[in-house]
């Protein structure tokens, strides 16, 4: 399987640690491994100017790393979100980045799951994972709101949150997970 990884985290620490952990966990289990860890990246901040849906097409008109991101998010099989949770959501740095994945969407409208949503511009999309680093004042409520949000986010982009795991899962516990995918 392939996997893109997308390292939220703004400082390393131990999330950092846990995420080279996993990726040399599932690497050993054969899948292909690409991380991205976004505080490296020159991510600017999505304008909504539609420019990658009128004027270019499935890629920003604002040059910058989140070309490289989207290339490798939709070619892979999994796509796996990291971040520790600030004041209750995911960090910035994820939040910026989930914003400049819009081109891999059409503008064009359908009716999807009962709702109206954008059409896909690819035939194929990652299923979505969340690893999050809880912190002292993040409670059960702050993992329940987070993990509706990447429902949500899975189906704007065309797929499904496959799971929610946390930093104090053990590894062979994530690993088994992403291998029943």
């Amino acid at each position: 399987m392939k996997i893109c990884m997308l390292n939220g985290n703004p400082s390393s620490n131990e999330l950092d640690r846990y995420l080279k952990e996993l990726g040399a966990a599932l690497e050993a289990k054969k899948h292909s491994v690409v991380e991205f860890t976004l505080r490296d990246l020159t991510i600017k901040y999505c304008t909504g100017c539609f420019g990658c849906w009128l004027q270019t097409p499935g890629e920003c008109v604002v040059k910058d790393d989140s070309a490289l991101v989207c290339r490798e998010l939709v070619r892979s099989d999994l796509a796996l979100f990291a971040s520790p949770v600030i004041m209750g959501f995911p960090g910035a740095l994820l939040k910026k980045t989930n914003d400049k994945l819009i081109p891999l969407i059409h503008p064009y409208l359908v009716i999807d799951r009962g709702e109206v949503h954008h059409r896909p511009r690819y035939d194929h999309y990652p299923q979505l994972g969340l690893i999050l680093q809880r912190q002292k004042d993040t409670d059960d409520e702050d993992m329940d709101i987070i993990t509706r949000i990447y429902e949500r986010t899975a189906l704007n982009l065309k797929s499904s949150l496959a799971f929610v795991r946390s930093t104090e899962n053990p590894l062979e516990e994530v690993v088994n997970e992403i291998n029943s995918i």
